[in-house]
């Protein structure tokens, strides 16, 4: 979709970490900053079709209103030149809860514990902003390495592309880019874009 060296927003694409049938994942790193990050981008007809963008900027409008450390970051988000959606994200290596699991299905209690206190703390977070995750699942709670914490890992909530907003207005939705979307009564197919999960763009 995007050549080595595209730029998207203020980001420059690095190389692909994955892609499925709505889109894709790229690593970049800001044209100024240098700051690391993933761009996800959804496919330009797809686009197209605004309750699918509706879905995909949700993501970007809930995440963007809760600042906390267990919840992923979005930079940016937006349409590139092409007409394509993207949402510039915080870059995790790591793994999901779910693929921890799979390699250890009993986990130390004191494991457990840990990582339930920052996900219900980040929750707390999300719910004094006004914000549902509404899909909560060891596939969107990621674990990366932080030293910072009891344990040298932190949980991170991802993916609020279903998430409730209190701010939502009944029938509409304005985007940054001034794009009003109006959902219909049937629910927009979900946007699913996959990285490897060594390293992932939260909430792929």
């Amino acid at each position: 979709m995007f050549a080595e060296g595209t730029i998207v927003g203020t980001y420059r694409v690095i190389r692909k970490l994955g892609e499925g049938g709505m889109g894709a994942v790229f690593a970049g790193e800001h044209t100024l900053l240098g700051r690391k990050a993933a761009i996800k981008v959804l496919l330009p007809a797809l686009s197209a079709q605004q309750e699918i963008v509706h879905r995909f900027f949700n993501e970007a409008r809930a995440v963007t209103q809760v600042a906390d450390p267990g919840i992923v970051q979005v930079f940016d988000f937006g349409y590139h030149t092409d007409g394509s959606a993207f949402i510039v994200m915080e870059l995790l290596e790591g793994e999901s809860l779910a693929a921890r699991l799979e390699r250890s299905s009993r986990l130390p209690l004191i494991d457990v514990l840990r990582l339930l206190q920052m996900t219900c703390s980040a929750l707390a977070a999300a719910h004094g902003r006004g914000v549902i995750h509404r899909d909560l699942k060891p596939d969107n709670i990621f674990i990366v390495r932080d030293p910072a914490v009891p344990g040298g890992e932190r949980a991170k909530i991802l993916d609020f592309g279903i998430a409730k907003l209190s701010s939502d207005e009944p029938g509409k939705l304005k985007t940054r880019t001034g794009c009003t979307c109006r959902p219909s009564s049937a629910a927009a197919p979900r946007p699913s874009i996959r990285a490897p999960t060594s390293t992932r763009s939260a909430a792929c």
